[in-house]
């Protein structure tokens, strides 16, 4: 059996604001933003660089219950984890980007990790693991 989570819906405010964020601020690659009548929502999903792993689903609140969910979908704690394979040069673009880091780099046992905000105050794990973990070799093979 082969399965895959192959995207995590992320709720935001405005949809282009969203996708300038990811693209121009982060890289990410615009997969999709189709336009659904039906619905009278766009199906918007982004992709960090260099990966055919999960995406992101950026699901414009739709309901005024989804309002308060927009930069708080975990309650304050780290929600997504962005792996990178050069952490200083990712760290620094993103610094000269003006995204906010809360907690700064920090070596640990698995890697060097630093916590930002995305543009809805999402908390996130900027992290490069180190050889020999796990999560190493997802991260470079895809």
């Amino acid at each position: 059996m082969k399965q895959a989570i192959v995207h995590i819906a992320l709720v935001v405010r405005d949809y282009d604001e969203a996708i300038q964020f990811y693209t121009e601020k982060l890289h990410f690659t615009l997969v999709e933003d189709t336009y659904q009548p039906e619905q009278d929502k766009r199906w918007v999903v982004v992709s960090p660089p260099g990966t055919n792993g999960t995406t992101i689903l950026l699901a414009r609140a739709s309901k005024p219950v989804q309002e308060p969910f927009i930069g708080d979908q975990a309650g304050g704690r780290v929600f997504l984890f962005l792996g990178t394979d050069d952490f200083w040069r990712d760290f620094d673009e993103m610094k000269e980007k003006q995204i906010e880091f809360v907690r700064e780099p920090k070596e640990t046992d698995y890697g060097i990790v630093a916590v930002f905000k995305d543009l809805y105050g999402n908390l996130w794990d900027l992290v490069q693991f180190k050889e020999g973990h796990p999560m190493y070799k997802r991260v470079m093979k895809e």
